[in-house]
């Protein structure tokens, strides 16, 4: 039967499409948004210089390679350029990775408190989204490996994982990878490795230096501070790095983003002080948090994933509604599967403060 209208491919019409945090709270003269993980340091100084001095070159294309930046991120890490891909965040170079790899019938692997950017990326495609179940809000490499078929073509693993903050060490990592079959592509989505501190942990620049069938995403928009200039860059193999040039746009990255990119992966300084901000205030908020009987699943990011009760008056949506009233902005997760939890952003000394105040004041604790 002929359709009366064009119609979407199969898979596109069972996305649920992406809702970011929520920005405002109406009626409130000051907000603190802690809904979308966005550094209370901002970018470095030098990046903001360099991201203004673009304003004189409008009329002029990017680098439609981004070499500079490209060659920058290298000298960062001790990479060779030639395997760096840059794209407009990395759910740009997700998506890339997507339609490079998965086509109708084919399958991908994501556990149930994953990126929602995967399921997307996936159903996009045409392939099928598989969910691999958590333990103690974490990934689990048995759980995944049991769902790999010969339809599998992709494994999608945020480590830390958002929003939970959970990690797999590096010790797992290489056991789910070295039971993988060498046909599926292993995507670590490290956007978060600049805050880990722990030394079990391994963003996954080895594993993708040793490995035929490993990529590694990393962004700029956590804490360098670059969220509003979408950018990102992956690490991989010649080969994969090759498939996604040929499909990605040609200027998918904005001359302004490069300037800033750049300036920004140098300025280690910076780097360090949002770190050692975030090092003590996740700690902080981590006890405060739960001194008053809420539970908060222990995070290696830049964020807390806060726990309420199904008692009335005490839930998740009651919590939002309290903290917004009051300039409070968080992340409602129910999209994650999470929906009687609150994700909160690690911010400003004043934010963080004001939120353990008013959570004490909403679970109805004397301070």
């Amino acid at each position: 039967m002929t359709a009366n209208r064009p119609q979407p491919r199969p898979g596109v019409l069972e996305i649920e499409a992406y809702v970011p945090g929520k920005s405002s709270a109406p009626g409130v003269a000051k907000v603190f948004k802690l809904s979308s993980n966005e550094t209370p340091l901002g970018p470095s100084p030098h990046a903001l210089a360099a991201y203004a001095a673009t304003g004189k070159h409008l009329e002029d294309y990017p680098d439609g390679s981004a070499s500079d930046l490209r060659d920058a991120i290298g000298r960062a890490f001790g990479l060779d350029p030639a395997r760096i891909v840059c794209g407009a965040g990395s759910d740009d170079l997700l998506n890339l990775l997507a339609r490079a790899y998965l086509a109708d019938g084919d399958e991908a692997i994501h556990t149930t408190h994953g990126f929602l950017v995967y399921p997307i990326a996936t159903l996009g495609t045409g392939a099928k989204p598989v969910v691999a179940a958590e333990k103690n809000y974490t990934a689990d490499v048995d759980t995944i490996l049991k769902l790999v078929t010969a339809k599998t073509k992709i494994v999608f693993l945020a480590n830390p994982n958002n929003p939970t903050g959970t990690y797999l060490p590096f010790d797992e990592i290489k056991r789910l990878h070295k039971a993988l079959p060498p046909h599926v592509l292993f995507v670590l989505d490290a956007a978060y490795a600049e805050y880990v501190r722990r030394n079990d942990y391994e963003a996954g620049i080895e594993l993708v230096a040793t490995s035929d069938n490993v990529v590694m995403t990393r962004t700029f928009s956590k804490i360098h501070g670059l969220a509003a200039l979408r950018l990102g860059w992956m690490y991989g193999p010649a080969h994969v790095v090759d498939a996604v040039n040929r499909i990605r746009g040609p200027f998918n990255v904005n001359s302004a983003a490069i300037a800033a990119g750049i300036a920004a992966i140098r300025d280690n300084e910076h780097q360090e002080r949002a770190r050692e901000h975030n090092t003590k205030w996740l700690a902080w908020l981590t006890e405060e948090i739960g001194k008053l009987g809420l539970e908060v699943t222990p995070s290696v990011a830049n964020f807390v994933l806060i726990h309420f009760t199904h008692e009335k008056g005490r839930t998740a949506t009651d919590a939002n509604a309290f903290l917004t009233r009051r300039g409070l902005v968080l992340r409602q997760v129910g999209a994650y599967k999470l929906p009687n939890a609150l994700r909160m952003t690690v911010g400003s000394e004043e934010a963080n403060r004001l939120v353990v105040a008013a959570l004490t004041e909403f679970m109805g604790k004397a301070k």
